[in-house]
């Protein structure tokens, strides 16, 4: 059986953690701005290390199995 959990958070964390779809970390004008669809090089970087921090949180502290 094969183990979906990582998976699954993976792909749902890329998706939420897109900078500029929900939020930016930072913006051009403040440090966070939602919804505003434009990113730079500074929070793609931010960006990926929030989403390794909690894929290692979900994965390896918590760890989130889904078995199908």
């Amino acid at each position: 059986m094969a183990d979906w959990g990582p998976v699954v958070i993976a792909v749902l964390l890329f998706v939420l953690l897109s900078p500029g779809l929900l939020f930016q970390i930072p913006s051009k004008e403040n440090l966070v701005e939602f919804g505003n669809m434009k990113t730079s090089g500074i929070s793609i970087l931010i960006h990926t290390f929030i989403f390794f921090g909690i894929m290692v949180l979900f994965t390896v502290i918590i760890g989130v199995h889904i078995n199908i």
